[in-house]
């Protein structure tokens, strides 16, 4: 998406992740934003204020105690006139100064003062982000409307593997393009489940199912990309989040629902999860030992989700999914019915599970609309604009 004239401010801490920031910075630039760059001192210490002076053209503020704009109240003028305050990365010691409104120097003082939207990307090692601490603070940040894009999957400086590396910069300035956009969805929440659920037979073993979570995580994009402010809860994947889409962890259905009713309201709602339709009515405490003999599990059926959301009085748009194995049409419409849904897409399960591609059916209430084979995203794509007709 276009951020010709946009005007950003680019907030730069320490931390390894701060050399993708020289090249987020020249993305932006590239992209036709005006780019004013604030560094802390400890970004100082990765790379130099002149690369930054270098690829956005323009100073490069670094002080609380510069007076560029003439009377010392620069952390007051600059996020006047722009359009988004960016802090890439964002540090664990950001964050938490962030979540608890400090202001001790100038990135912080302008991140409490900004009129603006804020967004950041954080940069933390693997385990620096899954701490309580880090957890809480970004409850936080998420309650005051501050946009956490990322982060990403992956081998990390350190040498460890795990979650808390920052976005790719091409990553960060379609996130941007996102936020900044005046697409069909701007002003609208949408609420999003995907991936499978576990159902607890055991502390070691469970009822799940063979979803990748791909399409949900597609179709959170998709949004994300015309404008929503988006909602992800996700079952147990191995996928990174869509960058500006916030998500919400679960493992059961029971979790899943929890979480989905605390979302609300919002005005569409698209359940692409594949929820354990049973779970054990009493999960054993400790490890079922194995024997000889049969083993009988008494299931009992899960919350759904979507019928108890779709009949709510003051119901959002509501899209469901189903896999199917055999009598696509039958089924779907069927279900489409039962649960009055305004669409439902369908599609056959051996065709779609774990693969990067779909073969889609949409289903409505002036019938069927098959979408030919083609990557997730593309059919992601079609579906919320599908969405988009329906609304209108």
């Amino acid at each position: 998406m276009s951020l010709t004239h946009k005007k950003i401010i680019l907030g730069v801490t320490g931390g390894i992740a701060a050399y993708k920031a020289a090249e987020l910075c020249r993305l932006l630039v590239k992209a036709g934003a005006e780019v004013r760059v604030v560094m802390t001192a400890a970004a100082q210490q990765f790379v130099t204020p002149l690369t930054f002076q270098a690829l956005s053209g323009q100073p490069v503020l670094t002080s609380l105690w510069e007076a560029a704009s003439g009377d010392g109240m620069e952390h007051i003028h600059l996020s006047r006139t722009a359009d988004l305050l960016l802090v890439a990365p964002a540090s664990a010691d950001f964050l938490a100064r962030l979540a608890h409104g400090r202001a001790d120097d100038l990135l912080t003082t302008l991140c409490l003062a900004r009129t603006c939207p804020l967004a950041v990307a954080p940069a933390l090692n693997r385990e620096m982000w899954a701490a309580a601490a880090t957890q809480r603070n970004l409850e936080q940040l998420h309650a005051d409307d501050v946009n956490v894009l990322g982060p990403a999957t992956g081998e990390q400086a350190c040498g460890e593997i795990g979650l808390g590396r920052m976005l790719e910069a091409s990553e960060i300035a379609l996130a941007l393009g996102a936020l900044l956009a005046s697409g069909p969805l701007v002003g609208k929440r949408v609420l999003i489940t995907a991936g499978p659920t576990f159902e607890a037979i055991d502390p070691v073993r469970g009822l799940t199912n063979r979803s990748s979570g791909k399409m949900g995580y597609a179709v959170a994009q998709a949004a994300a990309e015309a404008g929503a402010a988006v909602c992800l809860v996700s079952g147990p994947t191995c996928l990174a989040p869509p960058a500006g889409v916030r998500r919400i962890d679960v493992q059961s259905a029971a979790e899943m629902r929890a979480a989905v009713l605390a979302e609300l309201p919002c005005n569409v709602f698209i359940a692409v999860a594949a929820v354990a339709d049973y779970r054990v009515d009493a999960a054993a405490t400790q490890k079922i030992k194995k024997s000889a003999a049969p083993l009988t599990l008494q299931l009992i059926a899960s919350p759904d989700i979507l019928a108890e959301v779709a009949a709510l009085p003051d119901a959002p748009f509501c899209v469901g999914f189903a896999a199917e194995t055999e009598r696509l049409d039958d089924y779907a419409e069927a279900k489409r019915l039962r649960k009055n849904l305004p669409l439902l897409v369908g599609n056959l399960a051996q065709d779609t599970l774990g693969q990067d591609t779909a073969e889609l059916v949409l289903f409505d209430a002036l019938g069927r609309h098959p979408l030919p084979r083609a990557d997730k995203l593309t059919q992601a794509r079609a579906v919320i604009h599908h969405v988009l007709t329906l609304l209108n």
